[in-house]
This record gives C-alpha cells, structure tokens and sequence, in this order.
C-alpha cells in the first residue's frame, strides 16, 4: 500500500473508529502529510527506521518545540501499528524510534484580581447593548465560570444550557459528554447575550430557522474558535504578556478552585481530564503561588 493511501485511511480510522477529536486528528494528518513530504510516495514497507530518525532530525534542526516533535513520534508510532495490523507491512520501523522527553511547563494563569478588571471593562461595554459586546462578555464569563475548552463552547448549543441548575451540557474529547457548573456572573452575561444580543446577530444570517448555536459570529453563524482565540488574547494579553489564548482562562479557573480549597477530583471531573494525573499540574501552579507569596510576605523567608 502507498503511503499517502494508508494514511488516507489511518486518520479516517482516527476520527471514525477511535473517535478522536478533529484537532487531534488534523494534527496527526499534518505530521504524516509532511512525513510523506521528506520520504515521497512509497510504499509503507519501504520506509525503513533510519528514514523516520531523519525526518525527526530536521524538525529538531527547524527549531520544532520537544512537546510537538514527541507529537510526531505519537502520530508514526501509531500510524505504523495500524498498518502492521492491517498487513500493510511486515515489520514495524518505528518500534525503536526514540522520542524526546517533553519539558513540562507549568501553565500561565491571571490572578483573580486581573480578570475581575477584565471582565468588569467587559461588562461595561456590554451594558451599552452592543451585540457583539454582549457576546464578548458572556464568553468570556462562560470561559472562565464553567473551564470549558474553546472547541466545548463554541459547540454549545441553547439547550445545552441549563439556567436554573447552572449547568452546561458540552461535549468534551473522545465524544465523552460532562456537565460542568458556572456561577450566577457567568449566568447573568449569557441571559442578557440570548436576550439582548443573540437575536440580532442571527438575523444577519441568510437561512435564519434551525440555528441551534448558542453562541454566533458576526454574520450569525456558529462562533470559530478562532474568533474566541481573538477575543481572548485582545482582553487577556495585557494582563499576562505575550500570547493569549482561551486556555489561559481554563488554567486559571483550575488553579483558582485549587486555591480555594477544591478537592481535586472535583476539579479533574469539571475539566473533563481522563487522567488523575494531567489535573495535579495545576497543585504544582497552586504550590508556586503559595510559595511567591511566602517570600513576599513572611520575615524568614
């Protein structure tokens, strides 16, 4: 079998069989479509280990960060087991393709004071009435009142939202659906959003019936995560420096239930983490910060 044939069928295997999510499948597609860009259309018995130690060498000599060339090393080694299951090949040549150990960094979270500033502007901009303000504002609250993922709130719909409860119904990865609790801030910004703004918005769009979305574009579609991504950065990167994006605001409600005495299993369900163990990086934040303000604070420090 070609290559550029078995991985055709390898990332439909990802999305329809194993149900991964569409991000996770684009960026295992990408690596295989520029591993075929090194190696040529070939057969997949013709690749040999030396050819998979090259390719992983000129990401490394491009500047590819640890965490994405680990990725890759992912991506081959799955995508090799496959086609040795499915008889494609006789041998697997990445059993012994070595990854490089990720560097875990601990992720950058906004205090509490600096995103009560930011949604507090945000709040005075939508109380002008302006629908795009209104929607601003409720994202932004939903995104940090409920630490859902970007791709989990732009695939919200109306229903999904459960007012009296608190709740969002959304729709995590692998498929696995949670219901997450928001406050009564969050609450307040998304009732006058579907009350004051929504309506508006979903009557720029040409076929108006059927739009279950809750949250809309300009031209009243569904919202991209890259108009959140956008909106995220214009309002969050002043108050952390550098590039922003809607997972600062998921880090830092974590680390703040954390902070403020959250059992971590609690938080681990809200994030929707398979592993016990993706969760506890948020105690090592909570650590550092407990840590900075004892040196701050106490005369023995």
């Amino acid at each position: 079998m070609r290559i550029d044939e078995a991985a055709t069928a390898y990332t439909r295997h990802l999305a329809d069989v194993r149900r991964l999510s569409p991000a996770t499948v684009r960026a295992y597609s990408s690596d295989l479509a520029n591993l075929i860009a090194v190696c040529g259309i070939v057969e997949v018995g013709e690749i040999a280990l030396e050819d998979l130690r090259e390719w992983l060498w000129q990401a490394v000599q491009a500047g590819d960060a640890r965490a994405t060339i680990a990725r890759r090393t992912a991506a081959i080694r799955g995508f090799f087991a496959w086609a040795l299951e499915n008889g494609a090949i006789t041998e697997d040549p990445s059993l012994r393709l070595v990854a490089p150990k990720r560097g875990r960094t601990l992720p950058r979270v906004a205090t509490a004071d600096a995103l009560t500033d930011v949604l507090g502007r945000l709040a005075d901009a939508a109380a002008e009435g302006e629908p795009i303000a209104l929607r601003d504002h409720a994202i932004m609250e939903l995104l940090y009142g409920s630490a859902v993922r970007v791709s989990e709130l732009c695939g919200l719909d109306l229903d999904d939202i459960d007012a009296e409860r608190r709740t969002a119904r959304v729709l995590g990865k692998g498929s696995k659906e949670r219901v997450v609790p928001f406050g009564v801030p969050a609450l307040r910004a998304v009732d006058a959003y579907v009350v004051r703004g929504r309506s508006t918005l979903l009557a720029r769009r040409t076929a108006v019936a059927g739009q279950p979305a809750l949250f809309l574009g300009a031209r009243g579609g569904r919202i991209a995560p890259r108009t959140v991504y956008t909106l995220v950065a214009r309002e969050l990167g002043p108050a952390l420096g550098g590039t922003i994006g809607p997972h600062a605001l998921r880090h830092s409600a974590a680390t703040h239930l954390l902070d403020g005495g959250a059992d971590l299993r609690a938080v681990q369900e809200i994030l929707g983490h398979a592993s016990l163990g993706t969760t506890q990086i948020y105690t090592h934040v909570s650590s550092e910060r407990l840590a900075a303000s004892y040196r701050l604070a106490h005369p023995r420090a």
